[in-house]
Formats: structure tokens, C-alpha cells, sequence
């Protein structure tokens, strides 16, 4: 399983903007310079996250971006699906289909079923951390799901 360069990379610009302070707008150029990434990458990515809800941007001369709320009210599996996409998504039998219009595993389909549990233990971690969490100073916390020791 990966994590896609959008959610790399759109996590890393949100966090920039939470570590600017409550109040301090960032510009798309400040967090292009900060991250190592492409103006027109960073813009991409802002844009997702304000129409996810997770930042504000102000025009002018002292504008920027900033963030909607709190870090403590940010989770990062909301984060992460407003990036990019789901384990299994509710298409995923028929992207996986392979050359029929159909899966030939409807009944009794052993590994979707590993994919559902794969994905349960990851929305564990992720909605059970948020942004705060993410931010220096901030010791993680060790998550337990089901036998399987992660952070958060």
C-alpha cells in the first residue's frame, strides 16, 4: 500500500500552514520555498484542502492562507480523502473486474475481504490523529489495532 505524492505533499503545505501560528497567513510561493515543490503543485494542493475545508485563503496584499480551524480539529483520514482516494473505494469491484463488465469473485471474494480489514486499521490511525498531533512538541502516541502496534 502507498500513499500518493498528493497526499505527501498536501499534508506536508497543510502543516506548514499550522505551523505558521494561529493568525499568520502563508503565501503559495512561502510554502513552494519551504517544501521544495512547484508553485503551481502547491496551488493545487491548497486549492483541494480549502474546498475540503481545512484552510482559508485571503486575497491582498497581507493575505495567504491560513487554517479553518484549530489543529485539534483537524483530522488527517478527513485530510487524507479530500488528497486522494480510499483503499477500497465503493467502484472498487468494478475497477477490478479485469476484462469482464463484472467480478467473477462476488460471492465468497476472500481478498476484498483482506483489502476491508486493511482499510479499517488504517482509518484507525488516521481518524484517531489530527493535525496537532502532527506539529513539533507533540509526542505520538502509540495505537494498538487489532494486534498491530502503529503511531498516530
Amino acid at each position: 500500500m502507498k500513499f500518493s505524492t498528493q497526499e505527501e505533499y498536501g499534508v506536508r503545505c497543510l502543516l506548514q500552514i499550522a505551523r505558521a501560528g494561529e493568525g499568520e497567513a502563508l503565501t503559495i510561493p512561502e510554502i513552494s520555498q519551504a517544501e521544495g515543490l512547484s508553485e503551481a503543485t502547491v496551488g493545487k494542493l491548497l486549492r483541494l484542502l480549502r474546498i475540503g475545508g481545512f484552510i482559508l485563503s485571503e486575497r491582498g496584499r497581507d493575505g495567504g492562507y491560513t487554517l479553518a480551524r484549530d489543529p485539534s480539529e483537524i483530522v488527517l483520514g478527513n485530510v487524507l480523502a479530500a488528497l486522494g482516494d480510499r483503499i477500497i473505494g465503493d467502484d472498487f469491484c468494478e475497477k477490478h473486474s479485469g476484462v469482464k463488465n463484472f467480478c467473477v469473485h462476488t460471492i465468497d471474494c476472500t481478498v476484498f475481504s483482506l483489502w476491508e480489514r486493511v482499510q479499517s486499521a488504517v482509518d484507525e490511525i488516521l481518524f484517531s490523529t489530527t493535525l496537532r498531533d502532527l506539529l513539533p512538541g507533540r509526542s505520538p502516541a502509540t495505537v494498538e489495532v487489532t494486534g498491530v502496534s502503529g503511531h498516530r
